[in-house]
Order: C-alpha cells, then sequence, then structure tokens
C-alpha cells in the first residue's frame, strides 16, 4: 500500500492594516462681530504645508498683510525637486533643518513685503498680521510664528500647545505677575508684542517636532483660543470625525461663546509613511542588482 505524504497545513496569511491616510482641513469664518474675515489660510496637501495668519489694521488692511504673508510662504516653499529628506537634512550655515532654515527665511520675506507695500500706499499705513507655520516632512514637523496664532498638538488623548504666544499677557504671566486664571479674563491679551509688518525685522521662533501616525495638529487664530477652553479643543479634535467635520465643530463653538473674532483653523491629522520607508519594507526589498 502506497502511503501518502502528510499535507503541510498551510501558513495563516498575515494580515497587514491598512497605511492610515495624511489628512488635512482648513476653515475660516468671520465670526458674529466683525463685518470683514482678515485671517487668510493654505492648505498645500501637496508639500504638506499648513499656513494661518492673523491680520490687523485699519479697514480691510489686516486682510491684505494676511494675504501678502501667505502667499509669500507659498511662493518661497514651492520647489518641488526637494525631497522629504532633503528637508530635513541640518543645514551647516544655520544648524537648523532645511526644511526650517526654508520656512523662517519665508517670514522674514513676507514681513518686508508688508512693510513695503504698507510703505506705498498710505491708506494701508501700520497694517500686519501673526502667522503660525508647520511644514511636515521625513517623521518631524517645523513649526514656524510669529504672534499669538498657535499650533496645539493632540497626542493620545493629551492636548498640548507647541507654540509661545508673542503677548504682553504672555510676558506677564511667565514674570509671575499675573496667575493664568487672570490672564485668561485679562483685557490686554489681545496685546501683541511681535507681529510681521510692524518693526524691519520680525524674528520668527522655530522648532521641530517628532511625529507620530494618529498625532492630530491644530493651527488656529486667537479667535478661537480665546472663546474655546482646551479641554473641549481637546475634545473635539479626538473626536471619531473627518478633519473638515472637526473645525466645523470648533468654528461653531467659538460662535457660541461670543463670535468677538475672525475664527480660523487648519488641522492636519499625521498618516503613515510612504511604503518604501516602513521598518518591514526592507525584508521584502529583492536583493540589490535584481
Amino acid at each position: 500500500m502506497q502511503m501518502s505524504s502528510p499535507r503541510a497545513s498551510p501558513s495563516p496569511k498575515t494580515k497587514v492594516r491598512p497605511l492610515r491616510p495624511w489628512l488635512f482641513a482648513g476653515g475660516s469664518d468671520v465670526g458674529r462681530e466683525r463685518a470683514h474675515n482678515e485671517d487668510a489660510i493654505l492648505v498645500d496637501d501637496e508639500r504638506k504645508l499648513v499656513v494661518l495668519a492673523d491680520g490687523m489694521g485699519g479697514y480691510q488692511a489686516g486682510e491684505v498683510a494676511s494675504q501678502l504673508a501667505i502667499d509669500v510662504v507659498r511662493e518661497d516653499s514651492s520647489d518641488v525637486s526637494l525631497t522629504e529628506a532633503d528637508l530635513g537634512r541640518i543645514d551647516p550655515e544655520t544648524g537648523i533643518s532645511v526644511a526650517m532654515r526654508q520656512l523662517r527665511g519665508a517670514i522674514e520675506k513676507a514681513n518686508n513685503r508688508i512693510c513695503s507695500v504698507a510703505r506705498g500706499r498710505e491708506e494701508l499705513n501700520g497694517m500686519g498680521t501673526t502667522i503660525v507655520a508647520a511644514r511636515f516632512y521625513d517623521g518631524r514637523v517645523g513649526i514656524a510664528h510669529v504672534g499669538d496664532s498657535r499650533c496645539y498638538r493632540w497626542r493620545e488623548h493629551s492636548l498640548e500647545q507647541l507654540t509661545r504666544d508673542h503677548s504682553y499677557v504672555q510676558d506677564q504671566l511667565e514674570k509671575g505677575l499675573i496667575s493664568e486664571e487672570e490672564a485668561k479674563h485679562s483685557q490686554q491679551k489681545n496685546l501683541i508684542t511681535r507681529a510681521l509688518g510692524i518693526d524691519a525685522i520680525a524674528e520668527a521662533d522655530v522648532q521641530e517636532f517628532r511625529t507620530r501616525p494618529g498625532d492630530v495638529y491644530l493651527l488656529c487664530s486667537d479667535g478661537l483660543s480665546d472663546l474655546v477652553h482646551d479641554d473641549a479643543i481637546s475634545t473635539k479634535l479626538g473626536a471619531n470625525s473627518t478633519p473638515s467635520e472637526r473645525i466645523k465643530v470648533l468654528i461653531d463653538a467659538a460662535n457660541a461663546n461670543g463670535g468677538r473674532d475672525n475664527i480660523s483653523a487648519i488641522i492636519v491629522v499625521v498618516g503613515d509613511p510612504p511604503v518604501a520607508d516602513l521598518w518591514w519594507q526592507k525584508f521584502l526589498k529583492p536583493p540589490a542588482g535584481k
């Protein structure tokens, strides 16, 4: 009798989790008390670049300043030949990443252009804008800001403010002259100490952080952060909804609390790196030359 060899049991199929996509959304609202919107936003998902500017000064001058700032940063970030690895390299002259050098330089150029335009048009004299910008590259995010527009990070149910307000109240708070509760209700909370278009030099604070898939980054104007408590922001950022839906809920909350200013927000949900960058990809690659 011929014996048949036992069949090898099939190996269990390895379940591969689908890659989490990068998600971007932005929104801006005039609020309930302002006649027009002086905020401007940029959401460039191709370059993973987001920028928010909150303009100020004179009839419609603020919206000119904020749009100028957005336009300059867009122009200076248009080089598509730079890879994420290129952007993450350390620039030998400045000691910071190429991405951060580029972003800081763009903000300096924006300040110069705003000052130049204001000098040439009397009705725009005194215009200025805050700015906060974030660019994602090579597992990192670079953040640059001037003024009191903010960047928050929501990670694992915890919200953290990554930027420091350039404001009179923030300076008082850090010197111990007022409490956090007094700062929240101060009549001087909107007095900023740094902005684009005010002085010949406007130095941007720059920071760089490692990102994790699932991180949620929020850029917002003070029209949102002044009227929606951090706990409420955290809850809304952690909701199981699209970024666009979360932005609408945040703007609605600011309007429900008075809507005293223009309200702008941008959300970025960090996705997985490209397949070629995943650690397990190296085991699937054929030997060199094949």
